[in-house]
């Protein structure tokens, strides 16, 4: 197990990436278009594509649906049974295991973006739910990779904090920044869900940083290639928020377990 001393260092790592995260980037001011640009330049059937997410994203918070995961899969990964096995292995261990799944989505979402890509106009209208539902399900990897259980309510409603923290400009990240926190202080169910400010909040982030994205991807045989190298990059986003929100959780509780001997 892991030093005091070893623990803080990678602590300082992640509020290192933290701070990273909360600098504006040339392309998140792209982003940042007046939304009433975005609604005429973003064809009618995306816009009713990405408003239907809204009600995805509910449904997943209120019972999983079907975007659960299966724990198997990552206990494999393991060799172990349970949850409770998970927690107790080094953080370098569970840093490889994100690694390798990093790794593995990404390369998942390179295929799938220019496969979808590849008709333009045709076949982009399936490649927005899968790109959630790939989202959803790598945060909760993550999640049971550093030993917690997206079963959970609350654990859904952090998951769906870090999705928005991902797709999130600057000033964005450092709000949602402010309310993980409290899940770090252990506050209750009611508290966390109440931090949610309604899912148009959410949604609203992730529509917005999706939609002047997948204007590009409209162009049929082009769209192949913008198609593979966005949609690898957004899991590749999402899946790093994940692995660095859920390795401070879970270092901050180690450092408690063995400051309270």
């Amino acid at each position: 197990m892991e030093s005091v001393n070893q623990l803080r260092q990678e602590l300082k790592k992640i509020n290192r990436w933290e701070r990273d995260q909360e600098r504006m980037h040339i392309w998140e001011k792209i982003g940042r278009l007046p939304f009433w640009i975005l609604d005429r330049m973003t064809p009618a059937f995306i816009q009713r594509r990405l408003n239907q997410l809204i009600g995805e994203i509910s449904r997943f918070v209120d019972y999983g649906g079907r975007y659960l995961v299966k724990e198997k899969n990552i206990y494999n990964l393991y060799h172990v049974q349970g949850l409770k096995d998970i927690q107790s292995h080094p953080i370098s261990e569970m840093d490889e295991k994100a690694r390798i799944l990093l790794q593995k989505r990404a390369r998942f979402a390179q295929i799938q973006g220019a496969t979808t890509g590849f008709g333009g106009f045709f076949t982009l209208v399936a490649d927005i739910p899968i790109l959630l539902g790939t989202s959803l399900k790598v945060l909760q990897e993550m999640a049971l990779i550093y030993g917690y259980d997206p079963k959970n309510h609350t654990e859904r409603i952090f998951i769906i904090k870090c999705l928005q923290f991902a797709f999130s400009e600057a000033i964005g990240k450092r709000a949602v920044l402010r309310e993980l926190k409290d899940f770090q202080l252990e506050k209750s169910n009611e508290q966390a869900m109440s931090q949610l400010q309604g899912w148009r909040e959410v949604f609203n982030t992730y529509r917005e940083h999706i939609s002047w994205k997948k204007l590009f991807q409209t162009l049929p045989l082009a769209g192949a290639i913008i198609g593979s190298t966005m949609n690898k990059g957004m899991i590749t986003n999402v899946a790093e928020t994940g692995q660095m929100m859920y390795k401070k959780r879970r270092i901050i509780e180690r450092l408690k377990e063995i400051e309270a001997k």
